[in-house]
């Protein structure tokens, strides 16, 4: 059962600014990366829905969040259809995003009062999924989209719309300025976010430098 209702999910979203979006499919990698932002400041992360046995990483990502990193809320993203959202929902998921807009979805984790994210490419379907109770929208690819202009167009008759623009959102200051000057309500960062050595190991220490330093630019932004 997930540990944060939709509305603090929203709350927490909005003030960290920045959603770290990752998938490995070793356990261990998955918890260090998954600290390597906790201590960057972090204390939202989704897990991407991505290969198989995808769950069977989350639900062990989700023990060791609840007993290791206090505070850290812990939801899933690419999750496409109903039989999958409520099966991350038995693993503890605190929010489910979703790439499309499928109002099945809606409705399951309605009923658990659990945030749900769904993926926009119009006005038409972000005042839908509003009407289906979503707290948050997520564009995406929000380059492709339309990129700031699109959300500025947006806000424009819908003030109270709270968007997450994924796909193409860079951690740095004129990237990320751009995104919050526009009225993103957070944004949603992938590998961007997730460094690497020389190697091809990950840098944890740079990643939750990064982490750090994406925070602030987006507290100074929106």
């Amino acid at each position: 059962m997930a540990q944060f209702s939709r509305i603090e999910v929203a709350v927490k979203a909005k003030e960290i600014g920045i959603v770290p979006v990752f998938y490995h499919a070793d356990l261990k990698i998955a918890k260090q990366v998954l600290k390597a932002c906790y201590d960057g400041g972090s204390r939202i992360f989704e897990f991407v829905n991505r290969g198989d046995f995808a769950h069977e990483i989350f639900g062990e990502l989700m023990k060791y969040a609840t007993k290791e990193l206090p505070g850290m809320i812990l939801g899933v993203g690419s999750v496409l259809e109903e039989a999958t959202t409520a099966l991350y929902l038995q693993l503890g998921a605190n929010f489910i995003v979703s790439p499309i807009l499928n109002d099945k979805m809606a409705k399951i984790c309605n009923r658990r009062k659990v945030s749900w994210m769904p993926g926009c490419g119009s006005l038409s379907e972000i005042s839908y999924a509003e009407e289906l109770g979503a707290e948050i929208v997520k564009i995406f690819p929000a380059t492709q989209v339309g990129g700031p202009d699109f959300i500025k167009a947006i806000k424009g008759p819908m003030k109270f719309t709270n968007i997450m623009p994924t796909g193409g959102v860079k951690p740095t200051e004129e990237n990320l300025k751009e995104w919050f000057k526009a009225g993103a309500y957070c944004v949603g960062m992938g590998s961007q976010l997730m460094k690497k050595k020389e190697n091809g190991d990950f840098d944890y220490v740079a990643i939750s430098n990064l982490m750090k330093d994406s925070i602030a630019i987006a507290n100074k932004y929106k």
